[in-house]
């Protein structure tokens, strides 16, 4: 019998750390790159990614409540669907998710402007997060909600500096002819829809969340409104600054600091910085949530699953952390994230299918299912070939494996 995990988590920091796992990357990084690779199709893929993702977190929260457990789709999977679903969606979780912390890791040594290499810095971030996270899930959700709220009032100040000076600049075109058609739309749609998917920090805490079948479905609901306002917002300061392509700046390494007069500058670069930072706390904590579910089930050694006597999973966070920093030492923001766009799809298509195991006629899963199989065909061969290969590995591992 394995210890269980302390639920002191109310609905307050479950909001916090949905917010957390989503802001950092998706407005400081994707909603950008986005803009700069597909224009203004991203101002329709803003919000039709936040639905697509309304309909997924609604899985999540359904499967949270019947199976309040740390592990998120991990155990859903398992329990609705069966083992080789289980660990394929655990499997996923920590492809996907290890790329997109490394990310935030990179983002942070990207928004310090520390001169040198920026994979040093990242290893320093990874680092004190990890450290962070080993001292308890109360004290990281109190620095947590700081980061969250240094975070919001960032965006805040960049999209309110940007609508400022529109009546300053009347010859700014602001718009151009969007492309709506598969070539455009749809994989901006799944490249955003990755922005969104921090909320599934939520449901992987579910072990540690109070009343869950009720405070993960308002926490989901209200995490992905505030976060498609503030990427709506974004994207549109970012246009007042610099035009509808403002994200080529982005993707040749212009922050959006960059784009803001000082006072605002300084303003953004910190509220950027503790949005990476923010992120690969959430991350960490969901990693390594999962890591001790596999643990538990003999998917990974089962050292992953101990406790010690603060009720913290002190090996499965280490375990969490080291991949991390061995990524970030890569220093590829772009194909970490598109990587973790191909395998995050896939992960939600298996909690979609979970739900619809227990319940066939949950319409709001045949939408997130349908829809992350859909877009999952919109991402770079080579992902795919890469997704796949990976996937392959970790299913002869489970068939292998000796514990």
């Amino acid at each position: 019998m394995h210890q269980s995990l302390q639920r002191e988590m109310g609905i307050g920091g479950a909001i916090v750390t949905g917010l957390g796992s989503i802001l950092g990357t998706g407005a400081f990084v994707a909603i950008g790159v986005a803009s700069g690779m597909w224009g203004d199709a991203v101002l329709l893929a803003i919000p039709i990614a936040g639905l697509v993702a309304v309909f997924n977190g609604l899985s999540s929260a359904y499967l949270a409540g019947r199976f309040p457990v740390a592990g998120g789709t991990y155990e859903y999977g398992y329990q609705a669907l069966g083992p080789w679903w289980g660990f394929s969606a655990g499997w996923l979780f920590l492809l996907a998710k290890t790329a997109s912390a490394a990310t935030a890791a990179l983002g942070v040594a990207l928004y310090l402007g520390i001169p040198g290499d920026r994979r040093m810095v990242a290893i320093v971030a990874v680092t004190a997060v990890t450290l962070l996270v080993l001292a308890g899930l109360k004290r990281t959700t109190v620095v947590n909600t700081v980061l969250v709220l240094l975070t919001v009032g960032a965006l805040i100040t960049f999209a309110l500096a940007g609508i400022a000076q529109l009546d300053s600049l009347p010859n700014r075109v602001l718009f151009q002819r969007a492309d709506l058609t598969t070539s455009g739309l749809l994989p901006a749609i799944a490249f955003i829809f990755l922005a969104y998917t921090g909320y599934g920090r939520i449901a992987t805490m579910g072990e540690e969340v109070h009343r869950p079948a009720r405070t993960i479905p308002r926490a989901v609901i209200v995490t992905l409104v505030v976060a498609t306002t503030l990427y709506a917002l974004v994207e549109v300061g970012g246009r007042a600054f610099a035009g509808p392509m403002w994200g080529l700046r982005i993707g040749a390494g212009t922050t959006p600091a960059d784009l803001v007069a000082q006072p605002f500058a300084t303003v953004v670069t910190i509220g950027a910085v503790t949005a990476m930072l923010g992120v690969l706390v959430n991350l960490v904590l969901g990693l390594s949530r999962v890591w001790l579910a596999m643990g538990r089930r003999l998917d990974m050694p089962e050292t992953l699953a101990r406790l010690d006597r603060r009720s913290v999973p002190v090996f499965a966070i280490i375990t969490a952390a080291v991949p991390i920093a061995v990524i970030a030492l890569i220093g590829d923001i772009s194909l970490a994230w598109t990587f973790s766009a191909f395998t995050v799809l896939l992960y939600y298509g298996i909690t979609n299918l979970a739900a619809l195991r227990l319940d066939r006629g949950r319409w709001t899963a045949w939408v997130g299912l349908l829809s992350c199989l859909f877009l999952s065909f919109f991402v770079p061969v080579g992902v795919w070939m890469t997704g796949t290969g990976l996937i392959a590995v970790g299913l002869i591992w489970k068939s292998q494996r000796r514990f």
